[in-house]
């Protein structure tokens, strides 16, 4: 059977995936669970229709007060150094999400290509391919959907997948 083969192979530990990006990553400690729930909180919230409002309250504020201070060197400082240190930190947080997103997604688009039958399996973890197989690849499939396209009614499921024809596997 199809998913036994999978259960068993060595990506169960998702070898594949660097350790700091895995969904499995965040189990390991408290210090990296509580750093994903809270990446996730911000990055949820920042994203937010209050959040903006707050960011643009924060800057008619700070453009409100100019007059006061006569647009001094210190008053620039203040918005400049507060939208530098919270962009350098929204940086992380952000990334952390992006990580834990794209690998979540990379297993659900594996699980659909491992329970197909017509699909080639060798696309699973094709993420960690040089940029020259990829675009090799991208060429591969854009030729089979132009030549499915003409010759539709001709076209069958025991035709060799570009992954496959990548590799001589057929």
């Amino acid at each position: 059977m199809k998913h036994d083969n999978y259960l068993s192979s060595p990506t169960d530990e998702l070898s594949t995936v660097p350790d700091t990006s895995s969904p499995a990553y965040a189990s390991r400690h408290p210090l990296t669970r509580a750093f994903d729930k809270f990446a996730s909180l911000v990055t949820r919230w920042a994203g937010s229709p209050a959040a903006f409002c707050i960011a643009v309250l924060t800057v008619v504020g700070w453009v409100v007060t100019g007059p006061m201070f006569h647009y001094s060197d210190g008053w620039q400082l203040v918005i400049n150094t507060g939208t530098t240190v919270v962009t350098f930190l929204m940086v992380f947080l952000i990334q952390q999400s992006q990580n834990k997103d794209s690998v979540a997604l990379h297993l659900k688009l594996n699980e659909l290509l491992s329970s197909h039958r017509a699909a080639s399996n060798q696309l699973i973890g094709i993420e960690v391919a040089s940029e020259e197989e990829l675009r090799r690849l991208a060429a591969a499939y854009l030729r089979l959907s132009t030549r499915q396209t003409e010759d539709a009614p001709a076209a069958t499921s025991k035709e060799s997948s570009p992954a496959e024809l990548q590799t001589g596997n057929m």
